[in-house]
């Protein structure tokens, strides 16, 4: 065609305008080719497009119909113009022609590159958006593209993952600079250990409390000697296993410190859990002895009939007559295991994260320099026992001398229930996850916060305008698998947007890695890869799994380490922080829970009536939840009862989606991009109006927390997207707008709007207040109330 763009007919060649067709182009890169297989396939490519420069732009994107956005073009968001016109203006007699540099005040694409060649070489511009990049990204990027063609020109053989981008200055940056974490840390001691040596210095500071009770350290450490001297007569040593299945007691701490000085690892339970997945975790971590209480062995009787460890019940102690004396190492070193903790798993079945002494002491190092602990300090206990964030808390108090108060899980789930442990316990540090925020006010019930550390999902902007004055507040990141804390961010009122996960803490290391395991540059996204103090051992009875997540440690200087693969895809930026991006893979995070769909799907395909599924999350109205999409003939119902006997709580969706078929790609892959949004409205079908002034109120309370329209007395609040959080926060406005004490356990045992009335009348009828005797108009203010904080 005419070297003329866009004239490929010899009776346009004279014409003046513009003539030129926007052509898409794709290159395919895999199996890792050499330059010169990529600039044929680049050819191939470009000349098939050639082929068909005609067909408008506009009707290509017709026909794909991709998702479209305001935010960038359809298709491509790279321009790439090569300027090969001839410029000189010689072939226009008695005009002189100069090129003339027009400033630029927007750009239709994310980059926009244009070369021109002249002077034997080639010259060019890049033209980029100020919303996605600065001045310093793109000389960055601009270095890199000069790296890489030096490479080619070298040798146009090189395969693509062989390129370096990074100059040995950015190198040194992100392999190094960022990761000078070096500090002394007990790495040769055991958690007992340290908490044995604030035992020696303040016997009688108190250690533990829980309501009424409270332990000193001299007290508990007392209690756990007993104890370890019982499990040790029974056979328990370095690396055993002890399974805890108690709720959160005095008796939690006892057992976990108990099985340390034991020299055992600790596998906790929560009761809470489906008796199938305590069965399941009971069997794979094979524990020879089982911690629990009384009211545990009385309520899970199914559960403890099949078990072939001895169970020993804490609350009723039969060791009494053992020593209270600090027991012996025994063998026991840094590199034994301290616990065993499950994590929801790919393959439909949890799975164990083995995690030593050594580790833990990186742990407590790290907190003693970032979180201010010490023997004034006040540690609130949050977290379930089954995720390591308790762990967190744990050592945080009881390492540093501080006090730890275990609030009795009832009353710890959220919402002025929270503020009230709070306020009561003169609590200084808290540990939460972010979607606890909405249901607290910073001011009313956490005054006595002095440090605040968020972590389990991404923190937004918002929630550190609010919550960061007057206090320190941290952004946490940290896998099981890294012992709990890797990287935080100390939030500040004034920086713009989402907080990053920040730099990585004592004795860590970070790296962000490409496909080939090698270090990407500032800016560039990559999957980020631990290493340092924290990593665990792997996965208990999982070689295969542990090889392919722990894999050797290119970076460090240490024999035989190695780096977690984390599968968070996370990227550098300018200042040394990390900033996260999502999951390489499919994993999600829940209201600070981390679980993998393909354990809830593969549960799920065990019911006869599912013929194929995915689970993925959705953020409905600023919530995020579990959607499930179904093909087969089953009920949700049914399903959800289904799930609920092999599954926690949190891992069953809000909401099922039938389909004839699950939506695919054209190249037969499911596309997640197609799967309808769920509709958590009430089916009209089921709809049953409000009958009484109760349910009116009730129905709008339920209307207002789930984002509906409306909702009916019969439907159920966890069927309609509700959870825990949730729960809490409609627990708290109908004590705002009754004016009485409704217990959070009862929306979970009747969770209708028709349900809750009858406890609402009846706790009315105790203030001898009915509700049916209330004056018209004071009935009318409360819908009038309940409607204006609707609006708001």
């Amino acid at each position: 065609g005419s070297p003329i763009a866009g004239r490929t007919r010899k009776e346009v060649e004279e014409l003046i305008g513009f003539f030129a067709n926007t052509l898409v182009l794709r290159t395919d890169l895999g199996g890792d080719p050499t330059f010169r297989e990529l600039l044929g396939r680049v050819r191939e490519g470009t000349l098939g497009a050639y082929e068909h420069q005609e067909v408008p732009f506009e009707r290509l994107v017709a026909e794909l119909q991709p998702e479209r956005s305001l935010s960038h073009a359809p298709l491509f968001q790279v321009m790439f113009i090569l300027q090969n016109a001839d410029r000189s203006g010689s072939g226009l007699a008695g005009l002189r022609m100069e090129g003339v540099v027009a400033e630029l005040e927007t750009t239709r694409f994310d980059l926009s590159l244009t070369a021109v060649p002249h002077d034997g070489g080639v010259g060019g511009v890049l033209e980029y958006s100020t919303d996605l990049f600065d001045r310093s990204t793109v000389r960055r990027m601009l270095g890199h593209l000069q790296r890489v063609l030096e490479q080619v020109a070298a040798d146009a053989d090189v395969r693509l993952s062989q390129l370096e981008l990074l100059s040995a200055e950015e190198r040194g940056l992100v392999v190094d600079a960022w990761n000078r974490t070096e500090a002394p840390y007990p790495g040769e001691s055991c958690v007992h250990e340290l908490f044995e040596a604030q035992v020696d210095r303040a016997p009688e500071a108190v250690a533990a409390v829980c309501g009424d009770e409270s332990l000193t350290y001299a007290e508990l450490n007392a209690r756990a000697n007993r104890l370890a001297h019982h499990l040790r007569a029974l056979g328990v040593g370095p690396d055993g296993r002890v399974a805890i299945c108690v709720e959160r007691s005095p008796e939690m701490v006892v057992g976990v410190l108990g099985v340390l000085k034991a020299g055992g690892a600790w596998v906790p339970l929560d009761p809470a859990y489906p008796v199938e997945r305590l069965r399941h975790m009971l069997a794979d971590s094979a524990p020879a002895v089982v911690l629990t209480q009384t009211s545990i062995v009385a309520a899970q009787e199914e559960l403890f009939a099949g078990i072939e460890a001895e169970v020993l019940v804490l609350d009723a102690p039969a060791w009494e007559e053992q020593a209270a004396t600090n027991p012996e190492r025994a063998g026991l070193t840094s590199r034994h295991l301290a616990y065993v903790i499950y994590t929801s798993g790919s393959t439909g079945t949890p799975k164990g994260v083995m995690v030593a002494h050594r580790n833990v002491a990186g742990l407590v190092a790290a907190q003693t320099r970032s979180l201010g602990v010490d023997e004034t300090s006040r540690v609130l206990q949050f977290a379930s026992f089954s995720f390591d964030a308790s762990v967190f808390e744990m050592v945080m108090a009881l390492c540093r001398g501080a006090s730890l108060h275990l609030p009795p899980g009832a009353d710890l789930l959220a919402g002025e229930q929270l503020e009230r442990v709070v306020t009561h316990g003169r609590i200084t540090h808290v540990t939460l996850p972010p979607a606890v925020l909405p249901t607290l006010s910073p001011d009313s019930g956490l005054a006595t916060v002095r440090t605040m550390v968020l972590a389990g999902e991404a923190l937004p902007e918002a929630a550190v305008k609010r919550w960061a004055g007057g206090r320190r507040v941290l952004n946490a990141y940290g896998p099981t698998e890294a012992a709990v804390w890797t990287t935080f961010h100390e939030c500040r009122i004034d920086e713009g947007g989402n907080p990053p996960i920040g730099r990585p803490i004592a004795n860590a290391r970070v790296y962000v890695l490409d496909g080939a395991g090698a270090p990407v540059p500032v800016g560039a996204v990559g999957e980020l890869y631990i290493g340092g103090a924290g990593v665990a051992r792997g996965y208990l009875g999982r070689p295969a799994l542990t090889a392919e997540r722990f894999v050797p440690d290119e970076f460090g200087s240490e024999p035989g380490a190695r780096l977690y693969r984390t599968g968070d895809r996370v990227r550098w930026r300018a200042d040394g922080a990390l900033e996260y991006l999502g999951r390489v893979d499919h994993q999600v995070k829940v209201r600070g829970f981390r679980i993998e769909p393909g354990e809830i799907e593969a549960v799920l395909h065990r019911h006869e009536s599912v013929a194929d599924c995915v689970v993925t999350a959705r953020a409905e109205a600023g919530e995020k939840r579990l959607v499930a999409y179904v093909v087969g003939d089953g009920e949700a119902g049914a399903l959800r009862q289904h799930l609920r006997r092999e599954l926690p709580e949190y891992m069953v969706p809000s909401a099922f989606v039938f389909l004839d078929a699950l939506p695919l790609t054209p190249n037969g892959k499911l596309d997640r991009k197609a799967l309808p949004a769920p509709d958590f409205a009430p089916a009209e079908e089921r709809y049953v109006a409000p009958r009484t002034p109760t349910e009116e109120v009730l129905a709008g309370i339920w209307a207002e927390t789930l984002r509906l329209e409306r909702v009916g007395v019969t439907e159920s609040f966890f069927e309609l997207g509700g959870h825990s959080l949730l729960a809490a926060r409609v627990v708290s406005r109908v004590r705002q707008v009754f004016g009485v004490e409704v217990p959070l356990r009862a929306l979970f045992e009747g969770p209708t709007v028709a349900q809750m009335a009858g406890r609402v009348d009846f706790a009315l009828e105790a203030m001898d207040a009915e509700l049916a005797q209330v004056d018209p108009d004071e009935m009318a203010q409360l819908l009038a109330l309940l409607r204006e904080s609707t609006v708001a």
